[in-house]
């Protein structure tokens, strides 16, 4: 909220409400936490696209790890940064005595929260408001130090694939997710 503030006290960097167009600052995150009543700076807020934004963006004791998606691997270039998306690991294993070795998949890791597609923290939008698909290569993807481990380990063993969630999915299965990795 805006508040009265002594002219003399008022500095340049504040985010002023004579000057300040609120809709610029949608997306953005703080850089350290900011206690109420405290003057908001410019400096205190990444917008996406800004150099820390990712690291500002990521929750307190999680991580930032890259997952290399294919359009077969990656639900066709329609996972967007906020969406949520299980992990699904394909592996060759041996098969059963003289058998021919076998594919299996295993969902390894549930609702985690995708934090950019390839360099990209925001979604893109043509000129009638629409969401643009696009071919991704790489997605960034939020987890625990432990998660992380996992999913580095899991990518050398096999092909990682994205399963897209659904939004209305309970914010309990995350914290099921975490306290399983």
């Amino acid at each position: 909220k805006f508040q009265p503030w002594p002219k003399e006290l008022v500095d340049g960097a504040y985010y002023i409400k004579a000057t300040t167009d609120l809709k610029s600052l949608q997306g953005t995150v703080v850089r350290n936490a900011i206690t109420a009543g405290q003057p908001i700076t410019q400096g205190a807020l990444v917008k996406p696209g800004d150099r820390g934004f990712l690291a500002a963006a990521l929750g307190p004791g999680m991580r930032a790890v890259t997952v290399p998606v294919s359009v077969q691997t990656g639900v066709a270039g329609f996972v967007f940064p906020g969406d949520r998306i299980d992990l699904v690991l394909t592996q060759t294993v041996p098969g059963g005595g003289d058998g021919p070795p076998l594919k299996v998949a295993e969902t390894i890791m549930k609702n985690l929260r995708v934090l950019a597609t390839d360099q990209r923290t925001t979604t893109d939008v043509d000129d009638q408001g629409k969401t643009v698909v696009r071919n991704i290569s790489m997605v960034t993807i939020e987890a625990t130090p432990a998660i992380a481990e996992k999913i580095s380990v899991a990518r050398t063993l096999g092909d990682l694939s994205l399963v897209l969630r659904p939004l209305a999915d309970s914010a309990s299965e995350l914290d099921q997710a975490i306290a399983d990795g």
